[in-house]
């Protein structure tokens, strides 16, 4: 066995090791919709393959089996870029995880997990303005620094980048969607706003990519990796719209109805 490929067990076995968390993640979720449906009503189920989608997701880009499917290591990292920083906190965020797991706390913990929620780190962190500039101010200082080949030659940048990935774009679908409790509201003229501003920010950087390659990474493979972040990041974005518009909405809608009431 040549080094490369006892790098490339070591990198699998580690990998894996990374999955098990979301194994256990996926469990704990199962066994609280278990306990939820025997003393409330029965937990959606598209919300459990809401969850179940974004962890097996998650785990795509863990074990990275789609390198042999794509032409070249910058279209592969943009794929986990589109997955891990965009439809996996989507998905996560639909699955509406502090809702279920509200439903299965005693009422002293529940009470314990409410304040930290109404803290200010977390008022800070979920404002849509601070979630975004994490969001599109680490994409472009990963892209246009670097911090993109500093991560392929430090296992522990890589996984940090990683992590900023999900955390990032999980708070900023927190910000803009409300799907689970959020005990500071921003106004939703707030949040439409500043989801246009950020997907201006994130289509000029993919602009930029396709022009200005990052640091080791040819000019072919930038363009298609920028190609596939402009149209991939807008699909996923429209979701994000729809469902902020849904709710925009049905939060205005008695009033329109009031004021018809009224005018006849």
């Amino acid at each position: 066995m040549n080094p490369s490929e006892t790098h490339h067990i070591v990198e699998l076995i580690a990998s894996l090791y990374m999955v098990i968390p979301l194994i256990l993640f996926f469990l704990f979720y199962l066994l609280s919709v278990y306990y939820s449906n025997k003393h409330y009503k029965n937990w959606p189920k598209y919300r459990t393959l809401s969850f179940a989608s974004g962890l097996f997701l998650a785990s795509v880009v863990l074990l990275n089996p789609v390198v042999p499917l794509v032409d070249g290591p910058f279209v592969t990292h943009m794929i986990h870029h589109l997955l891990l920083g965009m439809l996996v906190p989507l998905l996560i965020v639909l699955s509406a995880p502090m809702t279920l797991l509200f439903r299965i706390l005693n009422v002293s913990v529940a009470r314990k997990l409410s304040s930290f929620l109404k803290s200010w780190p977390f008022r800070v962190y979920t404002h849509p303005i601070i979630a975004s500039a994490l969001n599109i101010g680490g994409l472009w200082l990963l892209y246009t620094s670097n911090l993109y080949s500093l991560m392929h030659e430090n296992d522990w940048i890589n996984g940090l980048v990683h992590a900023h990935l999900f955390m990032a774009g999980y708070l900023f679908t927190v910000s803009m969607i409300y799907i689970d409790p959020i005990y500071h509201r921003v106004s939703f003229q707030c949040r439409a706003l500043t989801l246009i501003i950020a997907l201006a920010g994130h289509g000029i950087l993919t602009k930029y990519i396709y022009a200005n390659p990052p640091i080791g990474v040819e000019m072919e493979q930038a363009q298609q990796a920028a190609k596939l972040m402009y149209y991939g990041g807008d699909l996923i974005d429209a979701v994000i719209i729809f469902i902020l518009c849904w709710q925009w909405f049905k939060a205005t809608r008695p009033r329109i109805r009031m004021v018809a009431n009224q005018m006849t």
